[in-house]
C-alpha cells in the first residue's frame, strides 16, 4: 500500500528553511510531498534563502489562496502536516480554527480527521497569548515543536542547526534519516 502524502506548510516567520529543508528531506526519502507556502512565507523565502528560489522538482507546491488544491479537502488523505515555521498569526488562526488560508484549513483538517500535525512557533520571547495558542492546539492533538537549540551534537554551522530541528521533525514524522549525531553518539 502507497504512503499518503506528507504536507508541509510554510508561514511568514523567520526560519523558512526549516520548512523548505524538511520538504527537501521527505523528498528524498521518497515521500510524496506538498507544500503550501503563503505570501508573506515567499516574502520572507526571497529575504532569507534567494530572491529567485525555486522548488526542487518532484514537490507539489500550493499558494495560500488554491481554492483548487485538493488540500482543501478532508477527502484528501494524508499521512501528517508539518507546518514550519509557523508564525503567530498562524499559530492563532489555528488555535481559533479560524481557516482563512488554504495553510489553516489544510492543517485544521488535520486536526478534524485526527491526523498528525507537528507545529513549528518560530517566535522569541513568546506572549502569553502566544503561549495559550500552544496550550490549545496541543490539547486539540497537534505536535508543538518549537526550534529549541541543541548543543551535544556539536553544531559548526546554521545549516548543522537546521539539520538539528528537520531531524526532530522527521523522528516525529517516523522518517528514517542521518541528519544529526544522536545524544550518546559518537
Amino acid at each position: 500500500m502507497k504512503a499518503r502524502p506528507i504536507v508541509v506548510g510554510i508561514s511568514g516567520a523567520s526560519g523558512v528553511i526549516i520548512g523548505i529543508r524538511t520538504a527537501e528531506e521527505l523528498l528524498a526519502a521518497g515521500r510524496e510531498v506538498h507544500v503550501i507556502v503563503t505570501d508573506a512565507a515567499w516574502q520572507v523565502i526571497r529575504h532569507e534563502v534567494k530572491e529567485d528560489f525555486r522548488f526542487p522538482k518532484g514537490l507539489t507546491v500550493h499558494g495560500q489562496d488554491d481554492a483548487a488544491s485538493p488540500l482543501n479537502s478532508t477527502s484528501f488523505l494524508v499521512e501528517a502536516m508539518v507546518v514550519a515555521p509557523c508564525s503567530v498569526k498562524s499559530l492563532s488562526a489555528l488555535a481559533a480554527g479560524y481557516a482563512n488560508n488554504l495553510l489553516i484549513r489544510a492543517a485544521d483538517g488535520v486536526l478534524r480527521t485526527g491526523g498528525k500535525l507537528i507545529v513549528v512557533p518560530r517566535e522569541t520571547p513568546l506572549s502569553l497569548a502566544a503561549l495559550s495558542n500552544m496550550v490549545a492546539l496541543r490539547r486539540g492533538g497537534a505536535i508543538v515543536m518549537p526550534p529549541c537549540a541543541a548543543y551535544y551534537h556539536k553544531p559548526r554551522s546554521v545549516a548543522d542547526m537546521t539539520d538539528f530541528f528537520v531531524g526532530k521533525i522527521l523522528d516525529l514524522l517516523g522518517v528514517e534519516h542521518k541528519l544529526v549525531r544522536r545524544w550518546g553518539g559518537k
